[in-house]
């Protein structure tokens, strides 16, 4: 096997979505390394513009790219905005990857979604399933966007031998999150709910759907570990997942984050809400075989977020949600929340 190490020391890193969860997480991890790191916000730059982002790219010059900006959003808003999950995806993916490109930067990281993959694909889901079967139906708009991604990394890899790879991560929480009861994913969602069915004394708490459907979830520190992983470790045109390696219920992780938020009155079940797929489970053989693999247990990471939550609350910290004008350009790619 050829040799794919890759020395970060001394590179100039930019994490597209810094002020997102995943890319908080990754400037976290890359701090750590001896790389300088490349930051700009919304306010400055708008990844929607194909011409301010090959401005930044001249004047910048990274010669490492993490793409983790992305509009994001959970079952709901995926099924309100499905034109603005579509469209604003492509042109920040475009524009990003093509300037790359053009740029002559060294290393591509594309952080797709597990949604990419068929809603009834064969569990453990490995990545030769890409393709083989139609989407999830209530985040298609996104996992479109998300496909054509990782397909343009393949492209330029192909036609221009460049070094750009896409990873495919569970489900994704942690600190950093929004946590809304309509429009954020599914543990931020539960936390809110259940903490604040505490704070106003309320006896029953009511979910989504009918609680069978089972979903991996990953901590997003340990994400963003795997990804420089990944960056240093792994140069291929193939996509490799990440994740826990694990799987529960709904109905089991809305039983663990109501004992986490100290509920002890009643969960039910709103069957005639959507739940998504009925299970999505990543394999992590090709990612385990290179020498990385997830070390926290989902309890673990639910009583962390769950301290982050209360602490930035505390705070004043007020997470950006979803709205149809401002869909989180530079908010970490969460994944299908469902």
């Amino acid at each position: 096997m050829p040799d794919s190490s890759f020395d970060l020391r001394g590179r100039r890193v930019w994490v597209a979505g810094h002020r997102g969860m995943l890319g908080s997480a990754l400037v976290r991890r890359l701090a750590s390394e001896d790389c300088e790191i490349l930051t700009v916000g919304r306010e400055e730059l708008d990844l929607g513009d194909q011409a301010a982002v090959k401005a930044w790219y001249a004047k910048m010059h990274p010669e490492v790219v993490v793409l983790a900006a992305a509009r994001v959003g959970g079952v709901l808003a995926n099924s309100r905005y499905p034109a603005s999950f579509l469209s604003d995806n492509l042109a920040i993916q475009d524009n990003v990857i093509q300037a790359a490109a053009a740029r002559g930067v060294k290393k591509l990281l594309f952080v797709s979604s597990s949604c990419v993959y068929p809603r009834l694909a064969e569990q453990p889901i490995r990545e030769q399933a890409l393709m083989t079967g139609p989407l999830e139906p209530t985040n298609v708009w996104y996992g479109v966007a998300k496909i054509a991604g990782m397909m343009q990394c393949a492209a330029y890899r192909q036609q221009g031998g460049l070094d750009f790879i896409a990873a495919v991560p569970g489900n994704l929480y942690g600190p950093g999150d929004y946590f809304d009861n309509e429009n954020s994913h599914v543990i931020p969602a539960f936390i809110r709910r259940f903490h604040d069915a505490v704070s106003s004394g309320l006896d029953e708490v009511v979910v989504w759907g009918g609680g069978t459907a089972r979903r991996e979830f990953v901590y997003v520190d340990e994400c963003a570990d795997a990804l420089v992983f990944l960056l240093k470790n792994y140069s291929s045109g193939d996509i490799i997942n990440i994740g826990s390696g694990l799987d529960v219920s709904i109905r089991e992780l809305a039983t663990l984050v109501a004992a986490v938020a100290g509920f002890t009155g009643r969960i039910s079940f709103d069957t005639s809400k959507p739940e998504g797929a009925p299970r999505r489970l990543l394999s992590t053989d090709r990612l385990t075989s290179l020498g990385w693999q997830s070390k926290m247990s989902l309890r673990e990471g639910l009583e962390s977020t769950y301290q982050w939550f209360l602490t930035s609350r505390a705070a004043g910290y007020v997470p950006r949600g979803f709205s149809p004008d401002d869909g989180g350009r530079d908010v970490a790619d969460q994944k299908e929340g469902r």
